[in-house]
């Protein structure tokens, strides 16, 4: 019969639960706070992709139904009753500050246009500068997520390292045996920051180009926008 052949050493696997609760008070509340801060951070990702996911489809639409319309000026109210779109926020400013002007103008008796359109373009920037902050919201928060949880990783690691050196130092005599379930323990808030972190990097970086797309197109409908306007005046 041919001889069997040795079966491999079983390798040992680590249980992340047992070596958290290793940790000592310190590294197991820093541990929580970064499992807490990728919950919100996930929450943040998705939640922001599908916001501005859906505000740049009614935007096209408002924009569609717009273009289909010959006069802006002389268009019914309902257009301006849906400030929940941005581009129909930018509109309704415009379209505001200018008949507004234009009433200013007509107790005045001036018949120019010149600052009924300067009305306009303020409204628009004022608008344009409301509707930036709201593409923007959540990132700042998303970007302290991913600047601090390396570092809340590191803090709880170094703590726990100094932590397993001062138990080992009361001990008469110190092993790797000793030493290790203190070092590992110490490590796990190094992984969780990590977990947290790279998730978060490549989500905010993806956000935030999504975000400057959205605000580059704003900017470009608020030009055109203010083009119409000039030429119906």
């Amino acid at each position: 019969m041919p001889a069997l052949l040795p079966l491999p050493p079983v390798l040992a696997t680590t249980n992340l639960l047992d070596v958290f609760f290793k940790c000592d008070p310190a590294g197991q509340v820093i541990t929580s706070g970064l499992a807490v801060f990728s919950i919100i951070a996930w929450s943040i990702m998705l939640g922001k992709h599908y916001e501005l996911k859906r505000l740049r489809e009614l935007n096209q639409a408002f924009e569609t139904h717009l273009n289909d319309q010959k006069a802006l000026l002389s268009l019914p109210e309902s257009f301006r009753n849906k400030r929940s779109i941005p581009y129909a926020d930018l509109f309704t400013d415009a379209i505001e500050a200018y008949w507004r002007a234009a009433a200013i103008s007509k107790e005045k008796g001036d018949t120019t246009s010149r600052a009924r359109l300067e009305h306009a373009e303020n409204a628009l920037q004022r608008a344009l500068s409301r509707q930036t902050l709201r593409y923007e919201s959540s990132m700042i928060f998303l970007a302290t997520i991913v600047t601090g949880a390396p570092f809340l990783g590191m803090l709880g690691t170094v703590w726990g390292v100094m932590e397993a050196f001062s138990a080992v130092a009361v001990q008469e005599s110190a092993s790797i045996k000793t030493l290790a379930p203190g070092v590992s323990a110490a490590l796990l808030t190094t992984i969780a920051g990590l977990v947290v972190a790279i998730p978060s990097v490549f989500g905010y970086n993806f956000l935030l180009g999504k975000t400057k797309q959205l605000i580059t197109e704003l900017e470009n409908y608020a030009s055109a926008l203010a083009d119409r306007l000039e030429l119906e005046s």
